[in-house]
């Protein structure tokens, strides 16, 4: 990904930031909201990775996405346009999150299923998440058919397969070396 390390200092930079302003939750609610908007919108996505459209439209668009977003956000996109950097604006939101969630202790699940996850199935695997780490979880649910049943769990580095496509390979691989 180009502009990783870049998008990971204008994050930590914000987060000093907001951290003394007592406003990092705000400023994590702009940024899970920019970094949403951008992923779901490929025009927005090409108008912020466009050479062509100057750096002055492109503040009025973000502006007019974002008219209620908090002032160090507004100031964020500013520093970024000053350095001809917009483009990497929703890694940048998306390190911001993370390194919130950090910062409070707060650890992603994702959970991917062949079906949405029902609220009780969720509060399940939020309790279990919970008891294994010892860490507040957020529970991202990713649907993906080729799974078949079953779910994959993954916290961080570590990852739990228990779905069905699994567990089919795994008797291919038995009955092919037997």
């Amino acid at each position: 990904m180009a502009g990783a390390r870049a998008a990971i200092r204008y994050a930590k930079a914000v987060l000093s930031l907001a951290s003394n302003d007592k406003e990092a939750s705000a400023i994590n609610e702009d940024m899970k909201l920019i970094a949403s908007t951008i992923a779901e919108n490929e025009e927005l996505r090409d108008v912020l990775q466009s050479p062509v459209i100057t750096s002055t439209v492109k503040k009025s668009i973000i502006l007019e996405v974002f008219k209620k977003a908090n002032k160090a956000t507004l100031n964020l996109v500013d520093t970024l346009i000053s350095n001809n950097r917009l483009d990497i604006l929703v890694h940048v939101a998306s390190k911001y999150n993370q390194l919130y969630d950090e910062s409070k202790g707060i650890q992603l699940a994702t959970v991917t299923t062949a079906v949405a996850l029902s609220a009780d199935l969720k509060k399940q695997v939020l309790a279990k998440a919970k008891e294994l780490t010892g860490n507040d979880i957020e529970v991202e649910n990713i649907i993906d058919e080729s799974i078949i049943g079953g779910f994959i769990l993954r916290i961080g580095d570590v990852q739990y397969n228990a779905s069905i496509a699994n567990q089919l390979s795994k008797l291919k691989r038995e009955f092919t070396l037997n």
